[in-house]
């Protein structure tokens, strides 16, 4: 190939790839997700990345119908998944007669939304979901135990998170009691952005949808009602007598008693929470790092009575939640969160010398079936070259391999950090790195 046909390597904006070590980490956050899940008796799921267009589209709407992938192929109208709850109803509304119920499960998995790329934003990334699907109907007490497990997964990543808690039958049953059901939706996209616009032009959009001033300031009232749940309910029982806004509070009010009796503790009571996609009805959500909540949400979820009802006649109600991995990780990383050089590609080298690749490659084999991470360094370069890369890979052990090591099956095993030294059996450098590695991670728990 000549250097005018070359192609210059780039990406496409939004889409995140990592390097090795940064990668390592990330799968370590989703086996620790994962690992939460499953202990939790959530079942594994994988759908496809494409849907078919008339099943993502089926309810969406708002912003979103805007940042959906779609195309065609031949004949066939499909899109990307936008997010994973969509393509589970479509799934649990094809497979109902062969699930048990509640069907519980969880999927790990990328979305695609096209929305212009910016800092924590992007096109591409992983959700981690977990949700609860009933037969017609489905207690409250999944929506506490989504809630819990939500909190569950942040503690397995040793974060510091308050979840935030709504209802939204409070808000629709006030817009209900004013007569304004037809524009619930639209009155719901604009006070979910009450954090993110100045509330004159809160107030403006609201006028402009046929709030009267007296409608404005009440709504406005109840969406920034926060706190614990006796302050809450307190507030908002002097506001409406609506049927369906006092439901909403009744579940808040039950949400909290569960999760007191589940082990929850950093809950707050957050009408600001609502949540962009229109399939919520109940209960919704959100995750922030304590003391930090203007970096914005972590990942959400909430509770959606009519979502199958596009696919199926047969009522299916569910709550759901989902941590946004990406965003999260990419957060931790610009917080320095992690420590890249206590995070090791590999484990142990061994480094060959003399006539001794083959030994070399089984005492390999041995470690890596003994559990421990190594690999060899048999490139044909000097010993003291090869020494060097350990250390500039920051490989902590080094086990060194010749004719009188293979021919006496001691091996010499050398600790990078501390420079120490000794001949052993493997047994005893397996058992060596491995008490090491408890050391370790015991010390960084402490930490």
């Amino acid at each position: 190939m000549t250097d005018n046909k070359l192609i210059t390597p780039k990406k496409l904006q939004g889409f995140w790839e990592l390097m090795p070590k940064e990668q390592m980490l990330f799968s370590s956050l989703l086996e620790k997700i994962e690992k939460v899940f499953v202990e939790n008796s959530f079942l594994p799921l994988d759908t496809p990345v494409l849907e078919y267009s008339e099943t993502l589209l089926a309810k969406s709407g708002g912003d979103t119908d805007k940042e959906i992938y779609r195309f065609t192929k031949g004949s066939t109208d499909m899109c990307m998944r936008y997010d994973l709850t969509v393509p589970l109803a479509r799934f649990v509304a094809m497979h109902k007669n062969e699930l048990n119920f509640p069907f519980k499960r969880y999927q790990i998995g990328k979305v695609y939304r096209g929305e212009r790329p910016q800092k924590g934003r992007f096109r591409e990334f992983y959700q981690c979901d977990a949700d609860i699907i009933g037969d017609g109907e489905l207690s409250v007490v999944a929506d506490a135990e989504c809630v819990r497990l939500f909190e569950k997964c942040y503690n397995a990543l040793d974060l510091d998170v308050t979840i935030e808690v709504s209802n939204r039958k409070i808000l629709s049953g006030y817009i209900e009691e004013i007569n304004k059901t037809d524009k619930t939706i639209d009155i719901l996209i604009v006070l979910d952005k009450i954090e993110k616009l100045p509330m004159e032009e809160i107030l403006h959009q609201l006028e402009e949808i046929g709030l009267d001033k007296n409608q404005r300031e009440t709504i406005v009232s109840i969406i920034k009602t926060s706190g614990n749940i006796k302050e809450v309910s307190e507030k908002l029982k002097k506001i409406s007598k609506n049927e369906l806004f006092l439901s909403g509070l009744a579940e808040l009010e039950q949400i909290d008693n569960l999760l007191s009796a589940m082990g929850g503790k950093k809950i707050i009571y957050n009408l600001a929470i609502i949540r962009g996609h229109n399939y919520y009805t109940g209960t919704v959500f959100e995750s922030f790092l304590t003391g930090k909540r203007e970096l914005g949400a972590l990942g959400g979820g909430g509770r959606f009575e009519n979502l199958c009802g596009y696919f199926s006649k047969d009522k299916m109600p569910g709550v759901g939640m989902s941590v946004g991995i990406t965003r999260l990780f990419n957060l931790l990383m610009q917080e320095n969160y992690f420590d890249l050089f206590q995070t090791n590609e590999i484990e142990c080298a061994v480094i060959n010398f003399d006539d001794t690749l083959l030994p070399s490659m089984r005492v390999v084999e041995q470690l890596r079936q003994s559990g421990v991470k190594a690999d060899c360094f048999y490139e044909n370069k000097s010993f003291k070259s090869k020494m060097k890369e350990a250390n500039r890979r920051q490989v902590k052990f080094v086990i060194i391999v010749g004719e009188n090591e293979v021919n006496t099956n001691m091996f010499t095993l050398k600790n990078m950090t501390t420079g120490e030294q000794a001949t052993m059996l493997l047994s005893d450098i397996v058992e060596t790195i491995k008490s090491d590695r408890m050391a370790s991670l015991t010390l960084s728990n402490r930490n």
